[in-house]
């Protein structure tokens, strides 16, 4: 317990402005930046379940292990071979499917821009008095032919004989 607390409480905090200026003798005064950030490629994390580890396909249980030498290759080759199959993969169909999702995202935005949202909007501008045509032929034509029928039918009275 005292231990965690101990953890918890000791940090160093230093901003990027005192960390540049801590090793700047050291590097001397040749860039501004002495790194720079990795961009984030999905900023909204569309792909998120993508994310797969070498730990969430292969996983040993305490009771089975395979030696320390075969798990650490199997985890290089994992993941090398799914960076490098990655990259062959986009290198011949990145700017193919980038060429067809464009195609594919122009027509419909253009569709829905230019068809979809005017006949919405003129569907919406008629309506009213569609609505209040539709009322008055209702009133008119079909409410009192339902209501006779139902004073017709409500005199009717219906009785079973039991034995």
């Amino acid at each position: 317990m005292g231990l965690e607390r101990e953890k918890a409480e000791t940090s160093v905090i230093m901003d990027e402005d005192e960390f540049n200026k801590s090793i700047e003798p050291i590097l001397g005064k040749q860039k501004a930046h002495v790194y720079s950030a990795v961009p984030d490629r999905d900023p909204k994390n569309i792909n998120s379940h993508v994310k797969v580890g070498f730990e969430d396909i292969i996983a040993e249980p305490i009771s089975t292990h395979s030696f320390d030498k075969v798990w650490i290759g199997s985890h290089a080759v994992f993941e090398l071979v799914k960076y490098v199959v990655y990259l062959f993969l986009t290198t011949i169909l990145a700017i193919p499917m980038a060429f067809v999702a464009g195609i594919v995202f122009g027509i419909l935005s253009c569709i829905h821009i230019w068809v979809v949202i005017p006949v919405v909007h003129g569907c919406m501008m008629t309506l009213p008095p569609i609505q209040v045509i539709w009322t008055s032929l209702v009133d008119t034509f079909i409410r009192p032919l339902y209501f006779s029928i139902g004073r017709c039918l409500s005199s009717i009275n219906i009785k079973t004989l039991q034995n």
